[in-house]
Protein backbone atom coordinates (compact mmCIF):
# COMPACT_ATOMS: atom_id res chain seq x y z
CA UNK A 1 0.00 0.00 0.00
CA UNK A 2 2.66 2.38 0.93
CA UNK A 3 4.56 1.33 -2.62
CA UNK A 4 1.16 2.69 -4.28
CA UNK A 5 0.69 6.14 -2.41
CA UNK A 6 4.47 6.49 -3.53
CA UNK A 7 4.13 5.82 -7.18
CA UNK A 8 0.97 7.58 -7.49
CA UNK A 9 2.29 11.08 -5.28
CA UNK A 10 5.00 10.79 -7.69
CA UNK A 11 3.45 10.35 -10.99
CA UNK A 12 -0.17 10.66 -10.36
CA UNK A 13 -1.03 7.57 -11.67
CA UNK A 14 -1.25 4.43 -10.46
CA UNK A 15 -2.31 1.73 -13.40
CA UNK A 16 -5.62 3.38 -14.27
CA UNK A 17 -6.81 3.02 -10.21
CA UNK A 18 -6.18 5.21 -7.38
CA UNK A 19 -3.62 4.08 -4.71
CA UNK A 20 -5.82 1.41 -2.62
CA UNK A 21 -5.46 4.12 0.88
CA UNK A 22 -7.13 7.03 -0.87
CA UNK A 23 -9.96 3.83 -2.50
CA UNK A 24 -10.65 3.70 1.22
CA UNK A 25 -10.88 7.19 2.25
CA UNK A 26 -13.42 7.41 -0.82
CA UNK A 27 -15.83 4.09 0.05
CA UNK A 28 -15.74 6.36 3.70
CA UNK A 29 -17.54 9.16 2.16
CA UNK A 30 -20.26 7.18 0.49
CA UNK A 31 -24.30 7.54 1.61
CA UNK A 32 -25.33 5.53 4.07
CA UNK A 33 -21.98 4.02 5.13
CA UNK A 34 -21.72 2.34 9.02
CA UNK A 35 -18.92 3.65 10.82
CA UNK A 36 -16.21 2.72 9.02
CA UNK A 37 -14.62 1.76 5.74
CA UNK A 38 -12.01 -1.23 6.28
CA UNK A 39 -8.39 -1.81 4.79
CA UNK A 40 -7.36 -5.51 5.33
CA UNK A 41 -4.03 -6.59 5.24
CA UNK A 42 -3.64 -8.05 1.59
CA UNK A 43 -5.20 -4.61 0.32
CA UNK A 44 -4.36 -3.40 -2.90
CA UNK A 45 -5.58 -0.84 -5.35
CA UNK A 46 -8.93 -1.85 -7.49
CA UNK A 47 -11.78 -0.78 -9.41
CA UNK A 48 -13.61 2.01 -7.17
CA UNK A 49 -13.09 -0.15 -3.96
CA UNK A 50 -9.44 -1.55 -3.18
CA UNK A 51 -9.26 -5.11 -3.28
CA UNK A 52 -9.40 -6.08 0.27
CA UNK A 53 -11.74 -3.18 1.31
CA UNK A 54 -15.08 -3.67 3.16
CA UNK A 55 -17.74 -1.81 3.71
CA UNK A 56 -21.45 -1.97 5.33
CA UNK A 57 -24.28 -0.11 4.64
CA UNK A 58 -27.52 0.57 6.50
CA UNK A 59 -30.58 -1.07 5.14
CA UNK A 60 -33.20 1.58 7.21
CA UNK A 61 -31.42 4.60 5.84
CA UNK A 62 -32.66 5.81 2.39
CA UNK A 63 -29.96 7.28 1.47
CA UNK A 64 -27.90 3.89 1.66
CA UNK A 65 -25.83 2.68 -1.60
CA UNK A 66 -24.91 -0.53 -3.11
CA UNK A 67 -21.65 -0.29 -5.00
CA UNK A 68 -20.59 -2.87 -7.80
CA UNK A 69 -16.91 -1.55 -7.35
CA UNK A 70 -17.51 -2.86 -3.79
CA UNK A 71 -18.16 -6.29 -5.19
CA UNK A 72 -15.95 -6.72 -8.22
CA UNK A 73 -16.15 -7.65 -11.84
CA UNK A 74 -15.86 -11.46 -10.73
CA UNK A 75 -19.08 -11.73 -8.75
CA UNK A 76 -18.68 -14.76 -5.86
CA UNK A 77 -14.66 -15.20 -6.54
CA UNK A 78 -13.97 -17.33 -4.13
CA UNK A 79 -12.40 -20.45 -2.70
CA UNK A 80 -13.24 -24.19 -1.94
CA UNK A 81 -11.35 -26.58 -0.08
CA UNK A 82 -11.64 -30.26 -0.56
CA UNK A 83 -9.96 -32.74 1.72
CA UNK A 84 -8.87 -35.99 0.84
CA UNK A 85 -7.69 -39.08 2.52
CA UNK A 86 -4.69 -39.45 0.33
CA UNK A 87 -0.81 -39.15 1.87
CA UNK A 88 2.21 -36.65 0.44
CA UNK A 89 4.04 -40.32 -0.10
CA UNK A 90 0.72 -41.80 -1.66
CA UNK A 91 0.89 -38.64 -4.55
CA UNK A 92 4.56 -38.43 -5.28
CA UNK A 93 5.10 -41.67 -7.31
CA UNK A 94 2.30 -40.13 -9.99
CA UNK A 95 3.01 -36.45 -9.35
CA UNK A 96 3.32 -35.33 -13.15
CA UNK A 97 0.49 -38.00 -14.36
CA UNK A 98 -2.24 -36.16 -12.14
CA UNK A 99 -1.32 -33.00 -12.68
CA UNK A 100 -1.54 -33.66 -16.32
CA UNK A 101 -5.09 -35.61 -16.07
CA UNK A 102 -6.56 -32.60 -13.43
CA UNK A 103 -5.01 -29.85 -16.60
CA UNK A 104 -7.10 -32.40 -18.99
CA UNK A 105 -10.06 -32.82 -17.19
CA UNK A 106 -10.50 -29.43 -16.18
CA UNK A 107 -10.69 -26.48 -18.74
CA UNK A 108 -8.22 -23.26 -18.31
CA UNK A 109 -6.95 -19.93 -19.78
CA UNK A 110 -8.80 -16.93 -21.42
CA UNK A 111 -12.07 -17.77 -23.64
CA UNK A 112 -11.70 -21.36 -22.12
CA UNK A 113 -15.10 -23.39 -22.76
CA UNK A 114 -16.27 -25.91 -20.33
CA UNK A 115 -17.74 -29.60 -21.40
CA UNK A 116 -20.55 -29.41 -18.52
CA UNK A 117 -23.23 -29.78 -20.78
CA UNK A 118 -25.71 -26.77 -20.83
CA UNK A 119 -28.59 -24.86 -22.44
CA UNK A 120 -30.28 -21.78 -22.58
CA UNK A 121 -32.94 -23.12 -20.17
CA UNK A 122 -30.16 -25.16 -17.88
CA UNK A 123 -28.47 -21.44 -17.58
CA UNK A 124 -31.47 -19.89 -16.38
CA UNK A 125 -32.06 -22.85 -13.96
CA UNK A 126 -28.53 -22.77 -12.83
CA UNK A 127 -28.87 -19.02 -12.20
CA UNK A 128 -31.91 -19.47 -10.08
CA UNK A 129 -31.19 -22.40 -7.90
CA UNK A 130 -27.41 -22.62 -7.68
CA UNK A 131 -26.06 -25.87 -5.99
CA UNK A 132 -29.38 -26.73 -6.06
CA UNK A 133 -29.20 -27.03 -9.82
CA UNK A 134 -26.08 -29.01 -9.95
CA UNK A 135 -27.13 -31.74 -7.17
CA UNK A 136 -30.00 -32.29 -9.51
CA UNK A 137 -27.88 -32.67 -12.04
CA UNK A 138 -25.76 -35.15 -10.28
CA UNK A 139 -22.69 -33.18 -10.17
CA UNK A 140 -22.31 -32.56 -6.05
CA UNK A 141 -22.85 -34.81 -3.22
CA UNK A 142 -25.66 -33.64 -1.29
CA UNK A 143 -23.76 -32.97 1.87
CA UNK A 144 -21.38 -30.50 -0.27
CA UNK A 145 -24.06 -27.87 0.08
CA UNK A 146 -23.73 -27.90 3.97
CA UNK A 147 -20.40 -26.80 3.44
CA UNK A 148 -21.02 -23.99 1.56
CA UNK A 149 -21.50 -20.09 2.34
CA UNK A 150 -25.10 -19.62 1.53
CA UNK A 151 -25.80 -23.37 1.47
CA UNK A 152 -24.13 -22.74 -2.28
CA UNK A 153 -27.26 -20.71 -3.28
CA UNK A 154 -28.74 -17.22 -2.95
CA UNK A 155 -32.40 -17.24 -2.95
CA UNK A 156 -32.66 -13.28 -4.18
CA UNK A 157 -31.34 -14.39 -7.88
CA UNK A 158 -33.57 -13.59 -10.46
CA UNK A 159 -32.36 -14.52 -13.92
CA UNK A 160 -35.02 -11.99 -15.85
CA UNK A 161 -32.54 -9.10 -14.29
CA UNK A 162 -29.44 -10.70 -16.06
CA UNK A 163 -28.99 -9.30 -19.50
CA UNK A 164 -28.68 -11.86 -22.16
CA UNK A 165 -25.18 -10.63 -23.27
CA UNK A 166 -23.85 -11.97 -19.70
CA UNK A 167 -26.12 -14.96 -20.23
CA UNK A 168 -24.24 -15.48 -23.98
CA UNK A 169 -20.52 -15.01 -22.30
CA UNK A 170 -21.42 -17.32 -19.46
CA UNK A 171 -23.12 -20.04 -21.35
CA UNK A 172 -20.28 -21.79 -22.62
CA UNK A 173 -17.76 -21.19 -19.72
CA UNK A 174 -19.73 -23.29 -17.12
CA UNK A 175 -16.94 -25.98 -15.52
CA UNK A 176 -14.23 -23.26 -16.47
CA UNK A 177 -10.97 -21.83 -14.39
CA UNK A 178 -10.62 -19.26 -16.33
CA UNK A 179 -7.08 -16.60 -15.88
CA UNK A 180 -5.77 -14.47 -14.35
CA UNK A 181 -5.05 -15.99 -10.43
CA UNK A 182 -7.07 -18.35 -10.52
CA UNK A 183 -6.07 -21.88 -9.59
CA UNK A 184 -6.67 -25.40 -8.70
CA UNK A 185 -4.45 -26.68 -6.60
CA UNK A 186 -3.61 -29.71 -4.75
CA UNK A 187 -1.92 -28.61 -1.43
CA UNK A 188 -0.06 -30.58 1.42
CA UNK A 189 -0.83 -30.02 5.08
CA UNK A 190 2.57 -28.94 6.74
CA UNK A 191 1.27 -27.89 10.02
CA UNK A 192 -1.43 -27.78 12.34
CA UNK A 193 -2.22 -25.20 15.15
CA UNK A 194 -5.42 -26.18 16.55
CA UNK A 195 -5.93 -30.38 16.53
CA UNK A 196 -9.44 -30.23 17.63
CA UNK A 197 -10.64 -27.70 14.64
CA UNK A 198 -8.69 -29.03 12.10
CA UNK A 199 -10.31 -32.52 13.05
CA UNK A 200 -13.33 -31.24 12.99
CA UNK A 201 -12.57 -30.09 8.91
CA UNK A 202 -11.71 -33.81 8.62
CA UNK A 203 -7.89 -32.85 8.77
CA UNK A 204 -6.30 -35.51 10.58
CA UNK A 205 -2.57 -35.76 10.19
CA UNK A 206 0.56 -33.81 8.35
CA UNK A 207 1.14 -34.75 4.84
CA UNK A 208 -2.50 -35.21 4.09
CA UNK A 209 -3.29 -34.07 0.66
CA UNK A 210 -6.46 -31.49 -0.02
CA UNK A 211 -7.14 -29.47 -3.10
CA UNK A 212 -8.28 -25.84 -3.51
CA UNK A 213 -10.04 -24.27 -6.09
CA UNK A 214 -9.89 -20.21 -6.48
CA UNK A 215 -12.54 -19.01 -9.20
CA UNK A 216 -15.45 -17.16 -9.81
CA UNK A 217 -18.17 -16.44 -12.57
CA UNK A 218 -16.16 -15.38 -14.92
CA UNK A 219 -17.00 -13.74 -18.56
CA UNK A 220 -21.28 -14.14 -16.49
CA UNK A 221 -20.10 -11.72 -13.38
CA UNK A 222 -18.53 -9.41 -15.24
CA UNK A 223 -20.72 -8.35 -17.76
CA UNK A 224 -23.59 -8.17 -15.09
CA UNK A 225 -21.10 -6.00 -13.12
CA UNK A 226 -20.34 -4.03 -15.79
CA UNK A 227 -24.13 -3.43 -17.36
CA UNK A 228 -24.96 -1.95 -13.66
CA UNK A 229 -22.15 0.57 -13.92
CA UNK A 230 -24.01 1.86 -17.03
CA UNK A 231 -27.50 2.20 -15.42
CA UNK A 232 -26.42 3.40 -12.30
CA UNK A 233 -24.45 6.00 -13.65
CA UNK A 234 -27.90 7.22 -14.60
CA UNK A 235 -29.34 6.68 -11.44
CA UNK A 236 -26.86 8.88 -9.77
CA UNK A 237 -27.87 11.73 -11.75
CA UNK A 238 -31.47 11.58 -11.64
CA UNK A 239 -30.82 11.08 -7.55
CA UNK A 240 -27.93 13.46 -7.33
CA UNK A 241 -26.07 11.05 -5.70
CA UNK A 242 -21.86 12.64 -5.45
CA UNK A 243 -18.78 9.95 -5.26
CA UNK A 244 -15.12 11.06 -5.31
CA UNK A 245 -14.31 8.64 -7.85
CA UNK A 246 -16.02 7.78 -10.86
CA UNK A 247 -15.51 4.05 -10.47
CA UNK A 248 -17.74 4.12 -7.10
CA UNK A 249 -20.74 4.22 -9.22
CA UNK A 250 -23.36 3.36 -7.10
CA UNK A 251 -27.57 3.24 -6.41
CA UNK A 252 -29.62 3.98 -3.67
CA UNK A 253 -30.31 0.04 -2.11
CA UNK A 254 -33.91 -0.17 -2.26
CA UNK A 255 -33.89 1.92 -5.95
CA UNK A 256 -34.79 0.21 -8.92
CA UNK A 257 -31.36 -0.09 -10.18
CA UNK A 258 -30.06 -0.79 -6.24
CA UNK A 259 -32.91 -4.18 -6.56
CA UNK A 260 -32.15 -4.90 -10.23
CA UNK A 261 -28.11 -5.14 -9.57
CA UNK A 262 -28.94 -7.06 -6.54
CA UNK A 263 -30.45 -9.73 -7.94
CA UNK A 264 -28.95 -10.36 -11.24
CA UNK A 265 -25.63 -10.23 -8.72
CA UNK A 266 -26.98 -13.22 -6.87
CA UNK A 267 -27.88 -14.90 -9.83
CA UNK A 268 -24.37 -14.45 -10.41
CA UNK A 269 -23.02 -15.63 -7.27
CA UNK A 270 -25.14 -18.80 -7.93
CA UNK A 271 -23.32 -19.47 -11.30
CA UNK A 272 -20.14 -19.34 -9.61
CA UNK A 273 -20.70 -21.51 -6.87
CA UNK A 274 -22.25 -23.90 -10.14
CA UNK A 275 -18.89 -23.19 -11.61
CA UNK A 276 -16.88 -24.43 -8.67
CA UNK A 277 -19.03 -27.47 -8.09
CA UNK A 278 -18.76 -28.71 -12.02
CA UNK A 279 -14.98 -28.51 -11.31
CA UNK A 280 -14.98 -29.93 -7.88
CA UNK A 281 -16.91 -33.18 -9.85
CA UNK A 282 -13.94 -32.80 -12.70
CA UNK A 283 -11.82 -32.58 -10.09
CA UNK A 284 -13.20 -35.90 -8.53
CA UNK A 285 -13.05 -38.10 -11.76
CA UNK A 286 -9.40 -37.37 -12.02
CA UNK A 287 -8.35 -38.40 -8.66
CA UNK A 288 -10.55 -41.10 -8.99
CA UNK A 289 -8.80 -42.11 -12.68
CA UNK A 290 -5.25 -41.69 -10.95
CA UNK A 291 -6.05 -43.38 -7.76
CA UNK A 292 -8.23 -46.32 -9.26
CA UNK A 293 -10.82 -45.39 -6.42
CA UNK A 294 -14.13 -43.52 -6.03
CA UNK A 295 -14.26 -40.02 -4.79
CA UNK A 296 -16.06 -41.19 -1.96
CA UNK A 297 -13.80 -44.25 -1.02
CA UNK A 298 -11.03 -41.02 -1.26
CA UNK A 299 -13.34 -39.12 1.43
CA UNK A 300 -13.13 -35.89 -1.53
CA UNK A 301 -15.52 -33.82 0.86
CA UNK A 302 -15.60 -30.29 0.67
CA UNK A 303 -14.07 -28.68 4.05
CA UNK A 304 -15.81 -25.25 2.94
CA UNK A 305 -16.73 -22.99 0.18
CA UNK A 306 -16.56 -19.24 0.88
CA UNK A 307 -16.86 -15.90 -1.46
CA UNK A 308 -14.47 -12.90 -1.29
CA UNK A 309 -16.31 -11.05 -3.98
CA UNK A 310 -19.73 -10.44 -2.67
CA UNK A 311 -22.53 -8.05 -1.27
CA UNK A 312 -24.71 -9.85 1.29
CA UNK A 313 -27.60 -8.48 3.90
CA UNK A 314 -26.68 -9.61 7.42
CA UNK A 315 -27.72 -8.79 10.18
CA UNK A 316 -24.94 -7.08 12.74
CA UNK A 317 -24.55 -5.30 16.55
CA UNK A 318 -24.37 -1.50 16.32
CA UNK A 319 -24.18 1.10 18.43
CA UNK A 320 -25.62 -1.52 20.87
CA UNK A 321 -28.28 -2.85 18.78
CA UNK A 322 -29.13 -5.49 15.93
CA UNK A 323 -29.20 -3.90 12.77
CA UNK A 324 -29.93 -5.34 8.86
CA UNK A 325 -26.92 -4.02 6.63
CA UNK A 326 -25.49 -4.75 3.36
CA UNK A 327 -21.71 -6.02 3.89
CA UNK A 328 -19.94 -5.25 0.67
CA UNK A 329 -16.68 -7.68 0.47
CA UNK A 330 -14.46 -6.95 -2.63
CA UNK A 331 -10.99 -9.43 -1.91
CA UNK A 332 -12.41 -10.10 1.88
CA UNK A 333 -13.33 -13.55 3.28
CA UNK A 334 -16.58 -13.50 5.54
CA UNK A 335 -15.15 -15.27 9.09
CA UNK A 336 -18.14 -15.65 11.26
CA UNK A 337 -17.08 -17.11 15.05
CA UNK A 338 -18.73 -20.05 16.82
CA UNK A 339 -22.56 -20.61 17.63
CA UNK A 340 -23.55 -17.85 14.72
CA UNK A 341 -26.55 -19.75 13.02
CA UNK A 342 -25.07 -19.04 9.48
CA UNK A 343 -22.28 -21.55 9.49
CA UNK A 344 -22.63 -25.54 9.26
CA UNK A 345 -23.38 -27.20 12.51
CA UNK A 346 -19.90 -29.09 12.09
CA UNK A 347 -18.31 -25.95 13.01
CA UNK A 348 -20.83 -24.04 15.82
CA UNK A 349 -17.86 -24.76 18.15
CA UNK A 350 -15.08 -24.07 15.98
CA UNK A 351 -16.27 -20.95 14.31
CA UNK A 352 -16.41 -20.79 9.99
CA UNK A 353 -13.15 -21.98 8.13
CA UNK A 354 -11.91 -18.88 7.09
CA UNK A 355 -9.78 -20.01 3.52
CA UNK A 356 -6.67 -18.16 2.68
CA UNK A 357 -5.09 -18.62 -0.68
CA UNK A 358 -1.30 -17.97 -1.00
CA UNK A 359 0.47 -18.21 -4.23
CA UNK A 360 2.05 -21.00 -6.81
CA UNK A 361 5.47 -20.60 -4.77
CA UNK A 362 3.74 -20.51 -1.15
CA UNK A 363 1.55 -21.72 1.62
CA UNK A 364 -2.26 -21.14 1.97
CA UNK A 365 -3.74 -21.08 5.43
CA UNK A 366 -7.30 -21.95 6.76
CA UNK A 367 -7.94 -19.91 9.74
CA UNK A 368 -11.32 -19.41 11.99
CA UNK A 369 -13.43 -16.51 12.90
CA UNK A 370 -13.86 -15.18 16.28
CA UNK A 371 -16.16 -12.47 17.47
CA UNK A 372 -13.98 -10.10 17.40
CA UNK A 373 -14.06 -9.66 13.67
CA UNK A 374 -17.35 -9.25 14.42
CA UNK A 375 -17.31 -5.87 16.63
CA UNK A 376 -14.73 -4.55 14.31
CA UNK A 377 -15.03 -5.58 10.81
CA UNK A 378 -18.55 -7.08 10.37
CA UNK A 379 -17.30 -10.69 10.50
CA UNK A 380 -14.58 -9.93 7.17
CA UNK A 381 -10.79 -10.95 7.13
CA UNK A 382 -8.10 -11.14 4.41
CA UNK A 383 -8.81 -13.09 1.49
CA UNK A 384 -5.04 -13.86 0.27
CA UNK A 385 -1.81 -12.47 -0.04
CA UNK A 386 -2.61 -9.64 -2.48
CA UNK A 387 -0.86 -8.15 -4.64
CA UNK A 388 2.30 -6.30 -4.68
CA UNK A 389 3.41 -6.10 -8.24
CA UNK A 390 0.87 -4.96 -10.96
CA UNK A 391 0.32 -7.79 -13.53
CA UNK A 392 1.80 -5.19 -16.42
CA UNK A 393 4.76 -4.54 -13.90
CA UNK A 394 5.17 -7.87 -13.38
CA UNK A 395 5.66 -8.68 -17.33
CA UNK A 396 8.08 -6.32 -17.20
CA UNK A 397 10.20 -7.33 -14.74
CA UNK A 398 10.11 -10.86 -14.55
CA UNK A 399 10.76 -13.58 -17.21
CA UNK A 400 8.27 -16.26 -17.42
CA UNK A 401 11.62 -18.90 -17.92
CA UNK A 402 13.33 -17.86 -14.80
CA UNK A 403 9.71 -18.23 -12.98
CA UNK A 404 9.48 -21.84 -14.01
CA UNK A 405 12.57 -22.70 -13.35
CA UNK A 406 12.12 -21.58 -9.92
CA UNK A 407 9.24 -23.47 -9.60
CA UNK A 408 10.44 -26.89 -10.70
CA UNK A 409 13.59 -26.27 -8.41
CA UNK A 410 11.04 -26.11 -5.32
CA UNK A 411 9.48 -29.82 -7.08
CA UNK A 412 6.71 -27.45 -8.54
CA UNK A 413 4.89 -29.64 -11.74
CA UNK A 414 3.11 -27.03 -14.24
CA UNK A 415 0.88 -27.27 -16.38
CA UNK A 416 -0.31 -23.71 -17.63
CA UNK A 417 -2.13 -22.76 -20.83
CA UNK A 418 -0.33 -19.68 -21.33
CA UNK A 419 3.70 -20.16 -20.19
CA UNK A 420 4.61 -16.45 -21.30
CA UNK A 421 2.70 -14.83 -18.93
CA UNK A 422 3.25 -17.41 -16.12
CA UNK A 423 5.47 -14.26 -14.10
CA UNK A 424 1.97 -12.12 -13.66
CA UNK A 425 1.27 -15.06 -11.09
CA UNK A 426 4.93 -15.83 -9.83
CA UNK A 427 5.52 -15.46 -5.70
CA UNK A 428 7.66 -12.43 -6.17
CA UNK A 429 4.25 -10.46 -7.85
CA UNK A 430 2.72 -11.17 -4.36
CA UNK A 431 2.95 -10.19 -1.02
CA UNK A 432 3.71 -12.50 2.01
CA UNK A 433 1.06 -14.44 3.06
CA UNK A 434 2.41 -15.30 5.95
CA UNK A 435 3.01 -11.88 7.17
CA UNK A 436 -0.67 -10.68 6.03
CA UNK A 437 -2.03 -14.03 8.21
CA UNK A 438 -0.16 -12.97 11.24
CA UNK A 439 -0.90 -9.09 10.85
CA UNK A 440 -4.61 -11.02 10.55
CA UNK A 441 -3.94 -12.44 14.06
CA UNK A 442 -1.38 -10.37 16.03
CA UNK A 443 -0.63 -6.64 14.79
CA UNK A 444 -3.09 -4.20 13.67
CA UNK A 445 -5.47 -3.62 10.98
CA UNK A 446 -6.73 -0.05 9.20
CA UNK A 447 -10.01 1.24 9.77
CA UNK A 448 -10.69 4.99 8.30
CA UNK A 449 -13.31 6.84 9.23
CA UNK A 450 -14.09 9.81 7.08
CA UNK A 451 -17.58 10.68 7.01
CA UNK A 452 -16.96 13.78 5.16
CA UNK A 453 -13.63 12.78 3.16
CA UNK A 454 -13.20 14.65 0.06
CA UNK A 455 -10.16 13.73 -2.71
CA UNK A 456 -8.48 16.94 -1.13
CA UNK A 457 -8.58 15.41 2.41
CA UNK A 458 -6.59 12.35 1.63
CA UNK A 459 -3.05 14.56 0.69
CA UNK A 460 -0.03 12.60 1.20
CA UNK A 461 3.30 13.95 3.04
CA UNK A 462 5.64 12.36 0.60
CA UNK A 463 8.29 13.14 3.10
CA UNK A 464 7.21 11.91 5.88
CA UNK A 465 5.84 8.93 3.79
CA UNK A 466 9.87 8.10 2.69
CA UNK A 467 10.54 8.03 6.18
CA UNK A 468 8.40 5.52 6.83
CA UNK A 469 9.26 3.20 3.62
CA UNK A 470 12.41 3.54 5.18
CA UNK A 471 12.04 2.43 8.68
CA UNK A 472 8.97 -0.18 7.95
CA UNK A 473 10.26 -3.07 10.12
CA UNK A 474 10.52 -0.23 12.88
CA UNK A 475 6.99 0.79 12.70
CA UNK A 476 5.63 -2.78 12.31
CA UNK A 477 7.13 -4.24 15.17
CA UNK A 478 6.87 -1.29 17.75
CA UNK A 479 3.37 -1.29 16.20
CA UNK A 480 3.57 3.27 16.20
CA UNK A 481 1.48 4.67 13.84
CA UNK A 482 2.43 6.88 10.87
CA UNK A 483 0.18 10.18 10.98
CA UNK A 484 0.13 10.27 7.29
CA UNK A 485 -4.03 11.06 6.98
CA UNK A 486 -5.86 12.95 9.24
CA UNK A 487 -8.80 11.29 11.03
CA UNK A 488 -7.83 7.82 10.89
CA UNK A 489 -8.43 4.93 13.17
CA UNK A 490 -6.18 1.94 13.79
CA UNK A 491 -6.99 -1.04 16.24
CA UNK A 492 -4.88 -3.52 17.22
CA UNK A 493 -6.76 -6.98 17.99
CA UNK A 494 -6.54 -10.75 17.71
CA UNK A 495 -9.15 -11.28 15.25
CA UNK A 496 -8.97 -14.63 13.95
CA UNK A 497 -6.91 -17.71 15.08
CA UNK A 498 -4.72 -19.85 12.72
CA UNK A 499 -5.69 -23.68 12.30
CA UNK A 500 -4.18 -25.38 9.36
CA UNK A 501 -1.34 -24.20 7.31
CA UNK A 502 -1.03 -25.86 3.52
CA UNK A 503 1.59 -26.19 1.66
CA UNK A 504 1.08 -25.74 -2.28
CA UNK A 505 0.48 -28.27 -5.08
CA UNK A 506 -1.40 -26.68 -8.02
CA UNK A 507 -3.74 -26.40 -11.02
CA UNK A 508 -3.17 -22.43 -11.63
CA UNK A 509 -6.02 -20.73 -13.74
CA UNK A 510 -4.03 -20.72 -16.59
CA UNK A 511 -1.66 -21.98 -14.40
CA UNK A 512 -2.12 -26.46 -13.56
CA UNK A 513 0.38 -27.01 -11.21
CA UNK A 514 1.66 -29.77 -8.38
CA UNK A 515 3.69 -28.60 -5.48
CA UNK A 516 5.60 -30.72 -3.06
CA UNK A 517 7.74 -30.51 -0.42
CA UNK A 518 10.56 -32.87 -2.03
Amino acid sequence: MFDELRNFTRSGDYGGFLPGMKQIGNVAALPGIVHRSVGLPDVHSGYGFAIGNMAAFDLTNPKSVVSPGGVGFDINCGVRLIRTNLNLKDVLPVKEKLTQTLFDHIPVGVGSKGIIPMDAQALEEALEMGMDWSLRQGYVWAEDKEHCEEYGRMLQADPSKVSSRAKKRGLPQLGTLGAGNHYAEIQVVEEIFDKHAATKMGINHLNQIVLMIHCGSRGMGHQVATDALVSMEKAMKRDKIEVNDRQLACAHINSEEGQDYLKAMAAAANYAWVNRSSMTFLARQAFAKIFHSTPDDLDMQIIYDVSHNIAKVEEHWVDGKIKTLLVHRKGSTRAFPPHHPLIPVDYQLTGQPVLIGGTMGTCSYVLTGTEKAMTETFGSTCHGAGRALSRAKSRRNLDYTDVLAQLQEKGISIRVASPKLVMEEAPESYKNVTDVVDTCEFYFFLVMNIPDADEDLLAIDTEKLDSILENRDEVINNQTIPELIPDETYNFSKQFSPIIRLYSSTIYDRIHAVYSTE
